[in-house]
């Protein structure tokens, strides 16, 4: 081991790796420039189809749900539909405000608002029957029978606002996880376009990255990647995106987008001024909920520790004070 140390050290070794190198990066500044092709040609073709390929592969990805089925465009079948047709319910409740809450709560395509508009219906008379059941069967009320048609009857109203409530906070579950991972998915992103890459391929880039951490966060950016190849005016798919999630940070960022695309500012620019607010923001929300923790722990320690604290001071007295009697 010693003599291949010192073969190693020796003054002749390190002149004959050195002068190895220096031949091999020789060689090699000569042949690269001979090597090298006149690629410029090919870059074009490939910029000039990117477009089209990257809005069939996100149609394709936007199709299908995580399992591999189709997903956004199904044609509902079944007795909902028959339903839905036979009584009419798209005149009544199908308009451009319940379709913007699906799009909120992550439900895209006519399966959902045809589930919504037939559970909208429905809804009423099913939860009139099961408290009818439960009033009247299972449950044992010292009440009178009039009494219980009422609670029955409540029950039935209150069933007309089940399929909003529901979908009001299936929206608010998505907002939530869209704003926990908005401020790294907008620092990707600035990182992406500043390395030079589009902001196409950089939000379907980000896209990939972020489903690990948000799959509703993803889906919303490759959504946007496709109706920027698609849509005539890139404006609309930043609009579109800003509609879906309904953020306040999301909007002040698609804003940010359209404004330096209508006047050509530098989009790396506007991205790092609104990932920086975007990070102020989070650490002033931290700090907000900091703040409110101790009136939120008040009424805990009052029921929970100051009992115990109470018995632990004062049991050892009492003990000593019922002995001496």
């Amino acid at each position: 081991m010693q003599d291949l140390v010192n073969t190693i050290m020796s003054p002749q070794f390190l002149a004959t790796l050195l002068a190895a190198v220096a031949a091999f990066a020789t060689i090699l500044t000569l042949v690269m420039p001979m090597l090298a092709r006149d690629q410029m040609n090919q870059r074009m073709r490939i910029m000039a189809t990117e477009r089209d390929k990257l809005r069939s592969q996100r149609l394709t990805d936007l199709s299908k749900d995580r399992s591999g089925q189709a997903k956004l465009r199904q044609t509902p079948k079944g007795f909902m539909q028959n339903i839905v047709d036979k009584l009419n319910l798209r005149k009544q409740f199908d308009n451009e405000e319940l379709r913007n809450k699906l799009k909120m709560a992550g439900l895209r395509g006519q399966g959902p608002l045809v589930a919504f508009m037939f559970f909208r219906v429905a809804a009423p008379p099913l939860s009139f029957v099961v408290a009818l059941v439960y009033f009247f069967l299972i449950a044992h009320i010292d009440q009178s029978n009039s009494m219980k048609l009422l609670y029955a009857t409540a029950a039935g109203g209150a069933g007309y606002y089940f399929p909003n409530v529901f979908i009001e906070n299936l929206a608010q579950k998505r907002q939530q996880a869209i704003k926990v991972a908005f401020p790294e998915a907008l620092d990707m992103l600035l990182i992406c376009v500043q390395s030079g890459m589009s902001v196409e391929s950089a939000f379907g880039k980000v896209a990939k990255e972020v489903a690990n951490q948000s799959i509703e966060l993803s889906e919303e950016l490759a959504l946007t990647t496709a109706e920027l190849s698609y849509l005539p005016e890139r404006r609309q798919a930043f609009e579109n995106l800003a509609k879906r999630t309904a953020l306040p940070t999301v909007k002040a960022v698609t804003t940010a987008l359209i404004q330096a695309d209508r006047y050509g500012t530098p989009v790396g620019q506007a991205l790092r001024v609104m990932a920086k607010e975007n990070r102020d923001m989070r650490m002033a929300d931290a700090e907000k909920k900091a703040a409110a923790l101790p009136p939120k722990l008040t009424v805990p320690m009052i029921v929970f520790f100051l009992p115990v604290l109470f018995l632990v001071i004062l049991g050892p007295a009492a003990i000593n004070y019922f002995k001496m009697q």
